[in-house]
């Protein structure tokens, strides 16, 4: 899939579901790779086992039950190296982790910017909503992207030495609201959360979420974009 400016590759791998232990072992492998130049950016599209993360920046009044709690619900809990406060992953979420050098590449602009980058990847998902008729933005002095219905998508991310992107953003297509009740997503109170079930009279199927996260993701990073096959961890 290509824009009609295109300045770089972007090679998709698309692994569902994926552990999060596993999925983090994948980005630390790949920002090596990335740094390194032995594999070109790429664009990990995944869906988690329930579990909730807590970020560099995280209030631990925003953890509502104890993590003993969460584990005995089966839930797993992962202290992460990417901003923000605590978010939920599972079923029903489309997970996106970029694996980007934001270096300027020949006839593209200059993406070391972490502001400008947040920005640009909410911008693939405003895009993407308004496929739907969804009516999406950015609330000012807050990261994600909003809805009348709530957040529907959170982003935490890292940029690591070499500004080398990892971690990235969590889209709710039919995920359940009460799967966030064992925490104040994103440390926001006053933030109900959406999806695109919620939002929709049928939500679309993953197959056709992909399709849009990727073409918009395309046009927003100006990029070609290549399916990957990659065999899941062990």
């Amino acid at each position: 899939m290509d824009t009609g400016r295109v300045t770089r590759r972007i090679q998709v791998v698309d692994l569902s579901p994926l552990g999060y232990e596993e999925g983090l072992r994948l980005q630390e492998a790949w920002v090596k790779g990335r740094r390194s130049g032995e594999i070109p950016d790429r664009l990990l599209l995944t869906e988690h086992p329930p579990v909730v993360t807590l970020g560099r920046s995280t209030n631990p009044a925003n953890l509502l039950v104890s993590i003993d709690e969460l584990r005995a619900q089966g839930v797993g809990v992962h202290e992460v190296g990417r901003g923000g406060d605590v978010t939920y992953h599972g079923p029903g979420q489309l997970v996106g982790y970029p694996i980007l050098d934001l270096h300027p590449v020949p006839g593209g602009r200059d993406r070391r910017d972490l502001h400008t980058y947040l920005r640009d990847l909410e911008e693939v998902l405003i895009r993407a909503l308004a496929d739907w008729g969804i009516e999406s933005w950015r609330e000012p002095g807050r990261t994600g992207v909003w809805t009348r219905r709530g957040k529907v998508a959170a982003l935490g991310v890292r940029v690591s030495s070499g500004w080398i992107t990892s971690h990235g953003f969590a889209l709710n297509v039919t995920t359940p609201p009460e799967a966030f009740r064992s925490i104040i997503p994103c440390g926001i109170q006053d933030a109900p959360v959406a999806s695109l079930a919620t939002l929709l009279p049928v939500p679309p199927s993953r197959p056709e979420v992909l399709v849009r996260i990727i073409e918009h993701f395309a046009f927003v990073f100006e990029a070609s974009m290549e399916m990957l096959e990659v065999p899941p961890p062990a």
